[in-house]
């Protein structure tokens, strides 16, 4: 096959989702929906949690991030899917798939570390309540959340710095929607040892350490709620906890997903499958979670609403 470097490539191309062409409209008023549902759902929490005082806790703190990164998340990735889908032009620059590739990576492994930091909020908030004022300090959040940007910006720029030192074979053809790590390495025509060393390295470290973390934190917690006497106490415990666990299994669920269930493979196509999954309907969902199982956002929406139609009037 004919090589080509990187500086030569040009552009890919994006498959884009295994859908029958008499099927594009309606998967893209399908995915143009829950877009919008994610921008304005995870926009409408950053709001509430700005405006209303009540909200301006560690917990709500670390949700705003959370919110902010699921907006970012979809954003990279959903727009690109629905103009191919619109246009038929599948390409995109080589520039920007290297860009979106890493905006993908960074806003994957930071959804991660914000996760883990809310788990270990909920761990002293249960465990540890009287403690919880001194131990839940302003500084700590602020450092939780840096050190996560800082963190998962390292991992993003190490996969894709030695990205770009690789060689690409004529064939430019990317089987997925959008610009995925282990796809553009298939396409190498270099050797993709260290790149493969380094997946699975900092895998572990972004992936399967926090995972371990906050199964720590939810074992502790549970140790804890099984001492409660009263079933008040247990039910307090557990609504204060359910919102955040519920995002954990949609998180993590559709990642393991990927590995627990191989067989997929042989009649669907399970990559694009899971992709969709922790892309576009996890960052929807997580607005209504937060909202439906929460009383403290939905106090703000109402409070919220009082004022629009106050003056509106």
């Amino acid at each position: 096959m004919r090589r080509e470097n990187q500086s030569s490539m040009s552009e890919f191309l994006l498959l884009g989702l295994p859908i029958q062409p008499e099927q594009q409209g309606v998967f893209f008023a399908l995915f143009l929906g829950m877009y919008l549902t994610t921008v304005l759902g995870n926009l409408l929490i950053i709001l509430l949690i700005r405006l209303d005082p009540c909200l301006h806790t560690p917990m709500y703190f670390f949700l705003s991030h959370l919110a902010l990164t699921d907006v970012s998340f979809s954003s990279v990735t959903v727009p690109k899917m629905l103009i191919s889908m619109q246009t038929q032009d599948q390409s995109i620059p080589y520039a920007g798939c290297i860009a979106q590739m890493y905006f993908f990576i960074f806003f994957t492994d930071l959804d991660s570390f914000l996760i883990t930091s809310m788990a270990y909020d909920r761990y002293v908030a249960v465990c540890r309540p009287l403690h919880y004022t001194t131990t839940m300090r302003q500084e700590l959040c602020a450092s939780l959340v840096a050190g996560s940007w800082i963190l998962s910006g390292a991992s993003s720029l190490s996969h894709t710095l030695l990205l770009t030192r690789l060689s690409f074979c004529a064939d430019n053809t990317i089987p997925h929607f959008f610009c995925d790590l282990g796809a553009l390495l298939k396409l190498s025509c270099s050797d993709i040892f260290l790149n493969e060393l380094v997946m699975f390295t900092v895998g572990v470290v972004v992936i399967t350490l926090p995972f371990t973390c906050i199964l720590v934190s939810y074992g502790y917690i549970g140790v804890t709620v099984l001492r409660v006497p009263s079933t008040k106490g247990i039910c307090k415990a557990l609504s204060t906890c359910g919102s955040h666990l519920s995002v954990v299994t949609l998180y993590y669920g559709s990642i393991f997903g990927q590995y627990l269930f191989p067989t997929l493979s042989d009649f669907i196509n399970k990559d694009i499958i899971v992709a969709v999954m922790y892309m576009v309907v996890t960052p929807m969902l997580n607005p209504f979670i937060y909202s439906f199982r929460n009383k403290d956002i939905k106090r703000a929406l109402g409070k919220l609403c009082s004022r629009v139609i106050f003056f509106l009037q």
